[in-house]
């Protein structure tokens, strides 16, 4: 039974459940599927008309434009994107894979972003109905502010959520450029409408962390309280391996998220989706919640990982519990 929380009963609009199109989210999502396929966009459409839920997408940026600031905020990241990239040098720079990989920690040391990582691209990653012709996607995250983001559902959380937003977008489309200036195409990605792309696989497979049950990533050093952007190429860049930290059993037993979670959407076990078990938010339960409160939040706020400084401890106590555990076995055998 979850404990009680100030958020509930939650009622949803009735103006927003008159633009429900009778489609279950969670079918589009896979949901209880056992057979593996590609994502199919059911929010974040570049275009809304697209998708069976886009009458609720805009009912989220009606409501949200009642807040002046959230339409500032809106307009300064359109600026970043509508900002022209430089064109593709003649000359093709020859570095090693390393070296180019290596070449992103630049654009950590400068403030564009908290953290990257790069994975070879896959077929699985990209939405039905799209197709990425790019071999490698580098992944970029930005943190962020705690004492922001902990005020959600208040529209200062929604408000930081957009401005690192702007962030993402400003650091996918300055490490394009500069792959750009080294003589080779690349493409920024940005979100939240992120086209083409699923971010939070390549994510994953590219060190960035772990799956955690409110369905965000979670990262020892960044939490569960970060936004990600991408920039698709062909520039060889090394692939960077994926990072392990107990996050599933961690989760298995935490309800914290579970507890805060006003319509009660995340789920205590993982969820067969698309042929995959693994964490799951109900998207009929989120999204109305989600919609209202100008992107919720509430969920990565309270995550024990997201606390500035607790993450890296968390990570190093889950390691020696693995190794005690892997020792005991061992003796045991």
């Amino acid at each position: 039974m979850p404990k009680p929380n100030p958020h509930r009963p939650f009622e949803p609009d009735p103006d927003q459940v008159a633009l429900h199109p009778g489609v279950d989210g969670n079918v589009i999502n896979g949901l209880g599927d056992s057979t593996p396929r590609r994502p199919a966009m059911v929010y974040w459409a570049p275009d809304p008309t697209d998708i069976p839920h886009g009458g609720m997408q805009m009912y989220f940026y009606k409501r949200s434009a009642g807040n002046p600031a959230f339409a500032d905020s809106r307009a300064e990241r359109q600026k970043i994107l509508d900002a022209p990239l430089p064109e593709i040098a003649d000359r093709v720079a020859d570095r090693s894979p390393q070296d180019w990989t290596g070449g992103l920690s630049h654009f950590v040391a400068q403030g564009d972003c908290e953290m990257t990582g790069v994975a070879g691209m896959r077929p699985e990653w990209v939405f039905e109905g799209y197709e990425i012709s790019f071999s490698r996607v580098i992944i970029l995250g930005v943190q962020h502010n705690y004492d922001r983001i902990r005020t959600a559902p208040e529209d200062a959380a929604g408000l930081e959520v957009l401005h690192q937003y702007g962030r993402a977008a400003a650091a996918a489309k300055t490490v394009a450029g500069w792959i750009r200036t080294q003589g080779w195409d690349a493409e920024p990605v940005t979100g939240p409408m992120t086209g083409a792309l699923a971010m939070i696989p390549p994510a994953l497979a590219c060190g960035f962390g772990e799956l955690g049950k409110h369905g965000s990533v979670i990262n020892p050093e960044l939490g569960a309280s970060f936004r990600l952007s991408a920039v698709l190429t062909d520039a060889p860049f090394a692939p960077t391996p994926p990072r392990e930290f107990g996050i599933d059993d961690f989760c298995r037993s935490c309800r914290i998220c579970e507890d805060a979670c006003p319509p009660e959407a995340l789920q205590p076990a993982p969820q067969m989706v698309r042929g995959v078990e693994k964490w799951y938010v109900d998207f009929e339960k989120c999204l109305p919640f989600f919609n209202q409160t100008s992107g919720c939040a509430i969920c990565i706020a309270v995550c024990p990982w997201s606390r500035p400084g607790v993450g890296v401890n968390l990570a190093s106590k889950l390691a020696r519990r693995a190794e005690r555990l892997s020792a005991e076995q061992a003796a045991a055998g």
